[in-house]
């Protein structure tokens, strides 16, 4: 059994055997095969894909590359992952509304991949903030606030954070097979046994359609079946950005916004429909009773106390974000009404500004991002400002405003929030 001839095999479109898989990740692991030959692999199962039963293989042995967390002395756990998107930000604000009401969060999250966003290079915007916790110092973290957030430690899952990495620079981030192996080999080797997956889908997100939405949501529950998981998908709208800011900072900041001030958002109805259906299965309640408690934790700071708590507790200091030299502002040349953002555009545009990667050694700069001053369907007038950019760049590029918003004479009637909501 040789690299070459499993590269060339789903380059085929053959079925690859368990063997071959595990002889696979075992030996990416170890250094016998090489990033490039990786990538080659990678490549061929983003264009040809995997069944099901080489996907739950592929989680598995992706699982078995590393530890597993304990998380048995612990009552009420449950964890939330999002695919990615443009301004995604639900971590920052969910976690805090679901440990203040007595749940436990366990959250191993991940830097940026593609186009979007990684909510571990935006807690590293906060100055201070330790995103590499040791596993006893996560778990005490749980213990006492009921709440932590780590990056991906070195002993979990460690073929994923390998292939993780080598995906974001080689074009292979949107292939179903490798989305789901990803997210479940971690969630499972992270040892909660209550799962909230946000699916994103458009065009700012890794899915682009509903009917890959739906396929990716089917076989992750299938494989958290496998595990004794209880997993509920929400399949959710990413062809305009989620939320106002897009960076890191500025992403922080909007976070703090909402749990402070309980802004009517997009977002905001979001993440009371995600941090609802973690409590509902955390402390196995009703989803109307859920849903009542998570809106009062907004309303009466409690939510935003446990913020602050856990920023403290993980050494951050949000009075210190980073910010920009060079702030540019984009203006509507129409009145009307703002009907349309293009993530896509958004995203290529902050990254351009230096507030994402495009190789693995890039440094992105905290401080920059955007800042959308209107929400959909607000009303423009010529010459308002629609977009604020933040970076410490001499120069911005030649910008096309008619790829990045579209200004019509009469609102948008067909936005969907949330798509469908599938249990398992």
């Amino acid at each position: 059994m040789n690299i070459i001839d499993i590269i060339t095999k789903k380059k085929n479109k053959e079925r690859l055997t368990e063997e071959e898989i595990k002889y696979v990740v075992e030996n990416f692991v170890n250094g016998n095969i090489k990033d490039y030959q990786m990538s080659a692999l990678l490549m061929a199962i983003t264009i040809n894909g995997m069944t099901d039963e080489e996907t739950i293989y592929l989680t598995k042995y992706m699982m078995e590359s590393g530890d597993r967390l304990d998380l048995s002395m612990f009552n009420n756990v449950v964890d939330k992952h999002s695919t990615g998107g443009v301004g995604d930000k639900t971590t920052l604000i969910i976690a805090p509304i679901v440990a203040s009401l007595g749940c436990k969060v366990a959250k191993m999250s991940g830097r940026g991949l593609g186009i979007t966003g990684g909510t571990i290079d935006k807690l590293e915007s906060i100055p201070g903030f330790n995103i590499n916790l040791t596993k006893e110092e996560f778990l005490d973290e749980i213990n006492k606030i009921g709440m932590a957030i780590t990056s991906q430690t070195e002993d979990i899952a460690l073929a994923d954070k390998k292939i993780y990495a080598l995906r974001d620079v080689t074009g292979t981030t949107e292939s179903i097979p490798l989305i789901a192996s990803s997210i479940m080999s971690k969630k499972i080797a992270s040892g909660s046994k209550n799962l909230v997956l946000d699916i994103k889908v458009g065009e700012g997100a890794l899915i682009k359609n509903i009917n890959d939405a739906r396929k990716l949501a089917n076989l992750m529950i299938k494989i958290g079946k496998a595990y004794n998981m209880n997993i509920v998908c929400l399949i959710t709208n990413m062809d305009v950005p989620l939320g106002n800011n897009i960076g890191n900072s500025v992403e922080v900041l909007e976070a703090i916004n909402i749990l402070y001030y309980g802004l009517d958002s997009y977002l905001t109805r979001l993440c009371i429909e995600l941090a609802s259906h973690m409590v509902s299965l955390g402390l196995n309640i009703d989803y109307t009773i859920a849903k009542q408690r998570v809106i009062e934790a907004i309303t009466n700071k409690k939510a935003y106390n446990k913020f602050l708590e856990f920023i403290k507790y993980q050494k951050g200091d949000i009075t210190r974000l980073p910010k920009s030299s060079k702030i540019y502002e984009i203006k509507g040349d129409k009145g009307g009404y703002l009907t349309n953002l293009s993530s896509l555009e958004i995203a290529k545009l902050s990254g351009s500004l230096g507030a994402s990667r495009q190789t693995k050694e890039d440094t992105i700069d905290y401080s920059a991002g955007i800042i959308i001053n209107k929400k959909i369907n607000d009303k423009v007038s010529i010459g308002d400002t629609i977009l604020t950019l933040y970076t410490n760049k001499e120069s911005i590029p030649n910008i096309d405003t008619n790829k990045l918003f579209t200004i019509s004479s009469t609102p948008n009637s067909n936005f969907t929030l949330i798509y469908e909501i599938i249990k398992d």
